[in-house]
């Protein structure tokens, strides 16, 4: 493990790998988890998916939780992506999550297959009637917030929002191995909202890999703006950074 060079950022710690990095966010969320159940009775948390979270859930799953009393959302959906595709985000929480854990309270899946405009209606009414505790998420390639493209909505109140994803973004779901051809990457999906995002009380946000080093500079150097949506995070007095070597080799810090 490496302390950063700026103290100020006292919410940063890298780590010397990916795993390193995954197994110290499992740890922490856990914690949180369990604070949250040891104080509230339950704990309401958000996953979030992709490369990046392959590492914190697998430790996660291992952690000695009592997943009975926790609340899960998530973060994105596509819009039209049957559940049975390798790039659904269902599939991905069911196979790496939910299948691995004893039942949870309750477990709220984005359907991108039904109407959006309905599905975000009926995950508004729920998720504002459980307020966050734990929030596991990562930056996109594109310094993405969940699938907040760049100029992100930083203004709407709406927990849940369809969006447009860009060029870049589907690139990067592309490049991950989730499609075959650029034009199998759908270009819509039901993202949690920038705002709704941070109204969680505590952020594990962890980034590992080299292509992620200038959105994370850009993300934590940079000044906060919805051009680089995870940027927000600077303002979020909850939320801790873990990343590795690679993923910060840009930062000042680090060098």
């Amino acid at each position: 493990m490496i302390s950063p060079k700026n103290t100020d950022l006292s919410n940063v710690t890298i780590y010397d790998s990916a795993k390193q990095l995954g197994e110290a966010a499992g740890r922490a969320a856990a914690e949180l988890i369990r604070n949250a159940i040891r104080q509230k009775g339950q704990a309401n948390i958000i996953l979030a998916t992709g490369a990046s979270q392959f590492e914190t859930l697998n430790t996660l799953i291992q952690e000695d939780v009592d997943w009975s009393k926790v609340v899960m959302f998530h973060l994105d959906e596509y819009i039209g992506m049957p559940e049975s595709s390798p790039a659904s985000f269902r599939k991905y929480l069911r196979e790496r999550f939910l299948e691995k854990v004893p039942k949870l309270k309750a477990v709220y899946l984005i359907n991108g297959e039904v109407d959006p405009a309905a599905e975000s209606a009926r995950l508004n009414e729920i998720i504002t009637k459980h307020p966050i505790d734990v929030a596991l998420v990562g930056i996109g390639e594109n310094g993405h917030l969940a699938f907040n493209d760049p100029p992100a909505d930083f203004d709407t109140e709406d927990p849940y929002i369809i969006v447009n994803l860009d060029h870049d973004c589907r690139l990067q779901q592309l490049n991950e191995g989730w499609f075959k051809t650029i034009d199998d990457v759908p270009k819509q999906a039901i993202s949690m909202s920038i705002r709704q995002i941070c109204k969680s009380e505590k952020i594990i946000c962890s980034v590992p890999d080299q292509r992620k080093a200038k959105a994370v500079k850009n993300t934590l150097e940079g000044k906060v703006n919805n051009l680089v949506p995870a940027s927000i995070l600077q303002l979020h007095d909850g939320c801790t950074f873990y990343l590795d070597r690679l993923s910060s080799s840009l930062l000042m810090r680090h060098n």
